[in-house]
């Protein structure tokens, strides 16, 4: 009976997950993240290559966040070039959300900019990576 009751939860919660990283997905490309970083980096002829990278990289990530394993040699190298890679991530992400949202617009009528809003936004940004630096360097330091 305990055996049933426990295959029966494990697959409502990778069925639940399945659902969850699905929507994910559709969302990312409903708003354009993929179609955008492809037409700016000018890669047309590698769409395939992007969707089997696309979908690696949502499997990976979810046997990487269930299960933990040992980084060893190596370890600040490779997530160093995680932090990169998912800090490119988040920002395509944060771009695409305000362009198709068209917030910057109205955020320079608002607050009556006609020019420097690329200093803002990078202000912002920067800000994000020093406050980011500082936590995890407190955090390390422990």
């Amino acid at each position: 009976m305990m055996l049933l009751k426990e295959v029966f939860l494990g697959f409502i919660g990778l069925s639940a997950g399945g659902i969850i990283a699905a929507g994910v997905f559709a969302f990312l490309a409903m708003i354009g993240v993929f179609p955008r970083i492809i037409g700016y980096t000018k890669t047309h002829k590698h769409i395939i290559l992007f969707e089997t990278c696309i979908i690696l990289g949502g499997v990976l990530g979810n046997i990487f966040d269930i299960y933990e394993f040992p980084i060893g040699f190596g370890g600040n190298v490779a997530l160093g070039t995680y932090g990169l890679a998912v800090g490119i991530f988040v920002g395509c992400l944060v771009m695409s959300l305000a362009e198709t949202l068209k917030a910057l617009p109205v955020i320079s009528r608002r607050i009556h900019l006609g020019v420097g809003l690329q200093y803002i936004i990078l202000s912002l940004g920067l800000g994000k990576l020093l406050g980011s630096l500082v936590f995890f360097a407190e955090r390390f330091g422990q």
